[in-house]
């Protein structure tokens, strides 16, 4: 080797499950040839199986890796997702989405959500739903992929997938082994560092086998084997703002509607999800344990479910918030053990990704030059901190004061950007997204805000000079186009068993 040859040569991931090989299956595809890379996990320990829906730059990630939609989608068991639907979030008996896509076409330069505050204030629009095509849609249970036509309200819209988070770990397996990952059964025992610099140079398995690395990925979930357990990077708890702290998950048989839409229903004391897969319907039930009991909370769930249960419930613990470091040393968290955000707006394996694809992007050298790291930090805990905001936003902006746990969340203190992010919108409708930066845009804020704070107080003093625009009539016809457009779709189910059907039978 050149001694001046500064390059990774190792890279060594440690833990598998759908963090693990998502990064091994991006860093092998970037890296090829260049770079051997292992990943160890044990089959004794189990995944957390957190991530079954998803987030629309999930398709593009994989689009990246060369996978093919409908290929994944018969091998994970997946659907499509146009949207989340809120139950009882804002009060009992309301419900809203927050679909993927924009609401409506533009039709003049102020935007139009101001138009129709403006005529919703007055009583002269409909729901905010009904002028956005992935609300339509989902709601009549029907799918196509989006046209490329900008001039149609086909175009409007986006989407995601619901799909199975143990079989995508085994597909991107098998595609990363393909590519050259070696990988290796073990448990690690021991993690030797450099008494000098610090840095990990190696880790012990049961066995006794030494694994060595230059850079080493910490995919070992709320562990946090490396990042923590190693280098103690330490953790930031974010269980003030949001206090659940469990959850219960089970698999159950079909029943109900087969929906291209993801449900979140609130709960005494949390939420409950409803995933629905090919094969099964996923469950699970979110809860603040200082309020209701895991008996109490299992009951809940078993109550509620379409089908009979496929497994036995199983119970997870987990404290929300992040690390102070993502990246130190030579060693970056990936997944569970770069810190935990609730599934509430499907982020797990979003945050994966990103961090991944961000690696990436700022690959060291065997240097690991600090302003590198460091704005790896910087950049990762902004994401963070944003998608930490947006959940922040559907417990506080609540109605509800039926239970104790409710109050608290109406009545607590949130972070200062997201109570000037409120304030704007109670103002005068603004949405304060970071424009290209944030997972969630304008939409995605606009949808929540509406379905859980209603409309602002005033509208923007602006859309009174716009007198040659008949916004009432231009927001009906959208509103009877976007309905027409979602009728003619084909349904959810004709789409999956024509184009991704996978072998068991809907």
């Amino acid at each position: 080797m050149d001694i001046g040859d500064k390059k990774i040569r190792r890279v060594a991931i440690i833990g598998g499950g759908s963090a693990g090989w998502i990064t091994a299956a991006a860093l092998s595809r970037s890296l090829q040839d260049d770079c051997s890379i292992t990943l160890v996990e044990s089959d004794e320990i189990g995944t957390v199986g957190v991530g079954e829906a998803t987030v629309p730059p999930f398709r593009l990630f994989n689009r990246s890796l060369g996978i093919d939609e409908n290929e994944l989608l018969k091998s994970t068991q997946g659907t499509i997702k146009l949207a989340i639907q809120f139950n009882d979030w804002t009060r009992k008996g309301h419900s809203y989405f927050h679909p993927f896509g924009q609401f409506g076409i533009e039709f003049d330069t102020v935007p139009l959500q101001y138009y129709w505050i403006r005529a919703r204030r007055k009583g002269k629009a409909g729901e905010l739903d009904e002028y956005c095509m992935a609300s339509m849609a989902a709601l009549e249970n029907r799918f196509q992929r989006p046209t490329t036509d900008p001039r149609l309200v086909e175009s409007t819209y986006d989407y995601a997938y619901h799909l199975d988070a143990g079989l995508y770990a085994k597909f991107l397996r098998a595609r990363s082994e393909e590519a050259g990952v070696t990988r290796i059964e073990g448990r690690v025992v021991d993690v030797s560092l450099d008494g000098e610099s610090g840095f990990i140079q190696s880790v012990r398995l049961e066995d006794g086998q030494e694994i060595s690395a230059d850079l080493f990925v910490d995919c070992s979930g709320f562990r946090g084997l490396l990042i923590e357990g190693a280098l103690k990077t330490g953790y930031e708890d974010w269980s003030n703002w949001l206090a659940c702290d469990r959850a219960v998950a089970i698999p159950c048989e079909h029943g109900g509607e087969f929906t291209p839409y993801t449900q979140s229903t609130a709960l005494e004391a949390g939420w409950q999800w409803r995933i629905p897969l090919q094969h099964r319907i996923g469950n699970g039930h979110v809860y603040c344990s200082r309020h209701v009991s895991d008996d109490e909370a299992t009951a809940k769930l078993l109550d509620n479910l379409d089908g009979k249960p496929l497994a036995d419930p199983n119970l997870l613990r987990f404290t929300t918030g992040c690390r102070k470091q993502f990246w130190h040393k030579n060693c970056v968290s990936i997944g569970l053990s770069a810190g935990f955000l609730e599934p509430l707006e499907s982020t797990s394996l979003h945050l994966i990704q990103t961090g991944v694809g961000r690696l990436l992007s700022m690959f060291p050298d065997r240097d690991f030059g600090q302003f590198n790291i460091d704005e790896y930090n910087r950049l990762t805990r902004a994401e963070y901190e944003w998608v930490r905001d947006f959940l922040i936003l559907h417990y506080h902006a609540t109605e509800r004061d039926d239970t104790s746990f409710w109050r608290e969340c109406a009545s607590m203190s949130i972070p200062d950007e997201l109570r000037y992010r409120m304030d704007k919108f109670k103002a005068l409708g603004h949405v304060g997204a970071t424009a290209g930066a944030e997972l969630f845009g304008q939409s995605s804020w606009l949808a929540v805000m509406v379905g859980q704070m209603g409309l602002p107080d005033n509208d923007v003093p602006i859309i009174e000079h716009r007198t040659a625009i008949d916004a009432e009539k231009l927001l009906d016809e959208l509103r009877n186009l976007t309905r027409d457009a979602a009728l003619q779709m084909r349904t959810h189910r004709r789409y999956i068993q024509r184009n991704c059907r996978a072998e068991s039978p809907l």
